[in-house]
């Protein structure tokens, strides 16, 4: 598959991996649904995304997935101020999700280009 291939895949993947890991032990099970739900979102959308065949649709599941990004990226920060999730690990996969959403966009933008020039 070629969405495995991408180091965008790759680093998001990995960031849902540890969220799950770090939110193993918590006992509101609200708030870890919620967090777990949104950082798997992510590789699962560029995935879905990528194997789609029409470029418009394959755009259309990066938004998706830059949004769960966002989504996620709002739900560590509350984690972290309500002395759920550590700080620390919230500063890395904040620091992440910056460069996976930075990665995101630079695709969202080369795909729009090649189907421009179609």
């Amino acid at each position: 598959m070629k969405f495995q291939k991408l180091e965008v895949w790759q680093l998001s993947f990995q960031l849902s991996c540890s969220i799950y890991r770090e939110t193993k032990e918590l006992r509101d099970w609200g708030f870890k649904d919620q967090i777990t739900r949104s950082g798997l979102s992510v590789p699962s959308n560029i995935a879905e995304g990528i194997e789609r065949q029409g470029v418009k649709e394959q755009i259309q599941f990066l938004y998706i997935a830059k949004a769960s990004l966002a989504e996620m990226m709002t739900q560590a920060m509350i984690g972290r101020e309500i002395s759920y999730l550590d700080k620390d690990f919230v500063e890395n996969i904040l620091r992440d999700a910056e460069k996976i959403s930075a990665m995101l966009a630079g695709l969202i933008k080369s795909l729009k280009n090649r189907n421009k020039s179609s």
